[in-house]
Order: structure tokens, then C-alpha cells, then sequence
């Protein structure tokens, strides 16, 4: 077995649980929900995999400039909350691309449950070897997704290929600090085997040398803090009491201490979070 597909399945193992649409579908009958018929906003606490949930969904949509005319792909994008946020708030069609065959099942339901099977699709596969042809989408879209991807250089020349002319990068991701080390577990990895995280000025000089021009940056470490400190003050003490829908039910239960690690992390400066937009030239 390959060395990456040793990693492959270290990652699919991380996030791929099983049983996952049976333990959401349990949640969502306990608060109330109808699994078969819901709101986007419904899913926000199980859906989005990311620091400051929607808002900053939403906050990165507006910077990239997204419209309805728009065609997408969502990298490593789960089980397709942020798609199904684009896809009803700007009308725009994505596709997620995600590693984990669970997340793409889930998803799928998960997404006609919203009424939106329309414009958001699923595929399964790997970012490092896109199934698209040359220029294919108008942007390509990560959020918290290159976190457990070691060659930043091969993703980014991908991301770089399936770009039109002039289309644009939206990312949204996590960081390393200099000199530092990472308190584990995190919410991408368990231990540091799959965590692959660079500083920011080396992920920017790799952008740069795969033909993606910076538009624009903004560290959001800060507000990223905040925003876990508010959300770890109202956690539950167990995350299986009652059955809520947290990404407990996607992570288990160690998510309430990758929760709190992560916002240590941040507390310690041992990461940070910012999200930039890209051009192809």
C-alpha cells in the first residue's frame, strides 16, 4: 500500500465513523425535525466544519463576489453545509469534492432533505488528483479543507488547473505558527500523523508560485477566538446528553476536548485562521 494512501485512509478513518446518517437523523428527530423536509439553517450545527460557522461562510462569499451565474467547487467541503449555504443564499451551483464516501452519502441526503439536489452535488475523491478537465469551474472554494493535506504545492497547482481564466481561490483555512507546536486532538486530526498546517507567509509564497495573484487577506484569528471562547462557555458537558446536534455527532466524543484544544491553540498563539481570495493568471 502507498505512502498516500496509507494517509488517505488515516484521514477517511478520522472523519468517516459510520452510522453517521442514522446518529443526525436521531439528533434532528430529538430537536423537533423532520429529516426529510429542512432548512439550511437547520443543519448549521452539524454541517458546518469550520471557525465562526455560517457567518463566515457568508463573510467569504461576499469577498469573493459570488452570483447566481457562478459554477463552484467546494474542496474537501463535508457534508456540504457551506454548498447549501451558497447555494441558497447567492443561487450559485457546487460541487463538493470530499475524501470521505460518508460525508458525499450524507450530504447528499442531507441536501435533498433542503430542496437543493438542484445546484449542490457531491463526488467523492482526492484533491491532490481533481477528476475535472482543465478550467472547469469560475471559483474553487475551501474552508478548514487543506488542514490534512501535505503537498500544499501539488494542491494548489490543481486548484490552479481547474480554474478558468481569471476565475478565483475563496479560502477560509487554519495555520501554523512559527516555532510552535499544535496541542492535540484537534477537530482534523487526533494526533499530528494528518495534521499538515504551514504559516501563513509559506502558504502565500506557494499561492503565488502556482499562478493564484493575492486580491486580498485578512487574518481572522481573533474573531476566530472569540467566537470559540462564547462557544465553549455554552458547551455541554457531555456531548451524548442530550442528543444534540453538535459535530459531536460527526466526531465523536472527543470533540467537546478538540473544541477546547482548538481554542487554546488559538489563545497560545500556536495557530491562526484567515482567509484570502486568489485570481488565476
Amino acid at each position: 500500500m502507498s505512502g498516500g494512501r496509507v494517509r488517505e485512509n488515516a484521514v477517511g478513518d478520522h472523519y468517516g465513523r459510520g452510522d453517521l446518517w442514522k446518529r443526525i437523523r436521531a439528533a434532528l428527530l430529538a430537536n423537533g425535525l423532520d429529516p426529510n423536509n429542512l432548512e439550511v439553517e437547520d443543519l448549521a450545527p452539524v454541517d458546518q466544519f469550520h471557525s465562526r460557522g455560517r457567518s463566515a461562510t457568508l463573510d467569504l462569499a461576499r469577498l469573493a463576489g459570488l452570483t447566481s451565474k457562478m459554477r463552484v467547487l467546494d474542496l474537501g467541503g463535508g457534508l456540504g453545509g457551506p454548498a447549501r449555504v451558497l447555494a441558497s443564499e447567492v443561487g450559485c451551483s457546487v460541487e463538493v469534492l470530499d475524501l470521505t464516501r460518508e460525508f458525499c452519502r450524507v450530504g447528499e441526503r442531507l441536501t435533498a432533505a433542503t430542496g437543493l439536489s438542484d445546484l449542490v452535488s457531491f463526488r467523492h475523491g482526492n484533491a491532490l488528483d481533481l477528476p475535472y478537465g482543465d478550467s472547469s469551474f469560475d471559483v474553487v472554494w475551501t474552508q478548514h479543507s487543506a488542514m490534512n493535506i501535505s503537498d500544499k504545492e501539488r494542491l494548489y497547482r490543481e486548484v490552479r488547473r481547474v480554474l478558468l481564466p481569471g476565475g478565483h481561490l475563496a479560502m477560509h483555512e487554519v495555520f501554523a505558527a512559527p516555532d510552535t507546536e499544535v496541542r492535540f486532538p484537534v477537530p482534523w486530526a487526533r494526533e499530528p500523523g494528518i495534521s499538515h498546517l504551514l504559516p501563513q507567509t509559506s502558504v502565500r509564497a506557494i499561492l503565488a508560485a502556482s499562478g493564484l495573484q493575492e486580491l486580498a487577506w485578512l487574518d481572522e484569528s481573533s474573531a476566530a477566538e472569540k467566537w470559540f471562547r462564547k462557544r465553549a462557555a455554552s458547551m455541554p458537558p457531555s456531548p451524548d446528553s442530550p442528543p444534540s446536534l453538535t459535530l459531536s455527532l460527526v466526531l465523536g466524543p472527543d470533540f467537546v476536548r478538540m473544541f477546547r484544544n482548538q481554542l487554546r491553540n488559538l489563545e497560545e498563539g500556536r495557530i491562526s485562521i484567515a482567509r484570502g481570495l486568489f485570481k488565476a493568471v
